[in-house]
C-alpha cells in the first residue's frame, strides 16, 4: 500500500478511484479547488457532444478542433467553444448534468479564462466515471480514444507526458493541464515555443456550488495537473493537481509531479523498467541514436528527471571540463542523451545495463 508523498513546497490535490472495487487507493485534499487550467476541456468537448442526436455526428470542421484540443491541448479550439458555447454557462451545465461538488465557473473578473474554472481531483473522478460508465458508447469512444493517443508535444510545444503518462506503461488515457509563468517550451526540435500567459498575480474569491461558502482559488502559483485513466479496461482513475512555488522551473514542476504520481497505489498499473536521474542543460536533444549526428527527437525540459533504461558508448561528447563517451537510452522517448547532461558524477551509470 503506497501513500502520497508529496515534494517540498508543492501543494497537491489527489484522487486515486479502482472501478474494479468500487473504492478510492488514495485521497489527499480530494475536495479541493484547484484551477482547472486546460483539464476543463473535458468539459468542453462533452458539452459540445451532449445531446447530438442519435449517431453523434461531428461536423468536420468540429473533430479538426475537438482532436487536438484532447490529444495536443490546443488552445484556440478551446478559445472557439467558450465563445460559441456560452463561456462559463457551459460549466454550470456540467455542474448539473454530472452532478459535480467542486466545480465552478470562473470568479467574478475572470469570466473569459476558461482555465480558471474550479475543479477538484474528486471531480475529476466523476467526469471519467461518468464518461466511462454512463455516457453514450460514442461519446465514450471518441473522447477517451483521443485521450489514449495524447501526443507527447503538445499544441504550444510543451513536453506534456509528465505525471500519468510517465510514471506508467500503457494503457493510459491522459488529459493535462498546466497554467502560470513557466519558462518556454521546446519540446520539438524547430526552435523555442512562446511561454505560457501570465497567470493572474492575486488570487479571486469563486463559489463552491452545494456549500453556500466562498473559497479562494489560487489563480498565482503555477499549477501543473495530471488526469486520466490507467490499465486495461480503464481500471484506475487517476486525478492529481498541483501548485508550484512561484518562479518554479518547468522541469522541477514536472519532476515533481513525477515523483508524486509514481508513489501513488494505482490498481491495474504497470511501471516500466529501469532507474530515474536528474539531468542538467537547457533544450537537450534526444536523438535516434548515440551521437549528435543523430536526427534529434525532441528536446528535454530544462533539468527533468528521466527514466534511463540501459546505457551504450558512442561519439564523445566534451562540455568543458568534462567529456562523455557514454549514452543513456529513454526509453519513454526512445531515443539516446548522453550521459554528460545526466546528474551523476561519473561517465558510467552505476546501476543501469549496457544497451544489448
Amino acid at each position: 500500500m503506497r501513500s502520497v508523498q508529496v515534494p517540498d513546497g508543492v501543494t497537491a490535490g489527489v484522487a486515486v478511484f479502482d472501478r474494479r472495487t468500487g473504492t478510492f487507493t488514495e485521497q489527499l485534499n480530494a475536495a479541493v479547488q484547484f484551477r482547472s487550467a486546460s483539464v476543463v476541456k473535458l468539459l468542453l468537448a462533452m458539452d459540445f457532444l451532449w445531446n447530438r442526436g442519435p449517431d453523434y455526428t461531428i461536423p468536420d470542421a468540429d473533430r479538426a478542433r475537438l482532436e487536438p484540443m484532447l490529444r495536443s491541448s490546443d488552445d484556440s479550439a478551446a478559445d472557439h467553444y467558450w465563445s460559441v458555447d456560452g463561456g462559463s454557462a457551459i460549466i454550470s451545465r456540467m455542474v448539473t448534468r454530472l452532478g459535480l461538488s467542486d466545480t465552478a465557473p470562473p470568479p467574478a473578473g475572470y469570466e473569459g479564462f476558461w482555465g480558471y474554472t474550479a475543479l477538484s481531483a474528486r471531480d475529476t473522478v466523476t467526469i471519467y466515471r461518468y464518461l466511462l460508465e454512463k455516457a453514450p458508447a460514442p461519446v465514450r469512444d471518441f473522447v477517451m480514444g483521443n485521450l489514449r493517443r495524447s501526443t507527447r508535444c503538445a499544441s504550444d510545444h510543451f513536453d506534456q507526458h509528465f505525471g500519468i503518462a510517465g510514471a506508467f506503461e500503457r494503457p493510459w488515457a491522459v488529459k493535462q493541464g498546466w497554467s502560470g509563468r513557466y519558462a518556454p517550451g521546446t519540446c520539438d526540435t524547430q526552435g523555442t515555443a512562446a511561454a505560457q500567459p501570465a497567470a493572474a498575480s492575486t488570487p479571486a474569491p469563486a463559489s463552491t456550488p452545494g456549500t453556500g461558502a466562498a473559497t479562494v482559488v489560487d489563480l498565482a502559483r503555477p499549477a501543473l495537473h495530471t488526469t486520466g485513466t490507467v490499465g486495461a479496461d480503464d481500471r484506475a482513475v487517476v486525478a492529481v493537481f498541483t501548485l508550484h512555488p512561484v518562479g518554479t522551473p518547468y522541469g522541477k514542476a514536472y519532476t515533481d509531479i513525477g515523483r508524486l504520481t509514481r508513489s501513488l497505489n494505482v490498481p491495474g498499473a504497470t511501471r516500466p523498467v529501469g532507474t530515474w536521474y536528474g539531468t542538467w542543460g537547457d533544450g537537450v536533444n534526444v536523438r535516434r541514436g548515440p551521437s549528435t549526428g543523430d536526427d534529434p527527437l525532441t528536446r528535454l525540459p530544462a533539468g527533468v528527471e528521466v527514466l534511463v533504461g540501459c546505457q551504450q558508448r558512442g561519439e564523445e561528447v566534451s562540455v568543458p571540463p568534462y567529456t562523455n563517451d557514454w549514452w543513456a537510452y529513454l526509453p519513454q522517448y526512445g531515443g539516446y542523451i548522453s550521459n554528460i547532461y545526466i546528474s551523476w558524477p561519473d561517465n558510467r551509470l552505476p546501476d543501469v545495463p549496457e544497451c544489448g
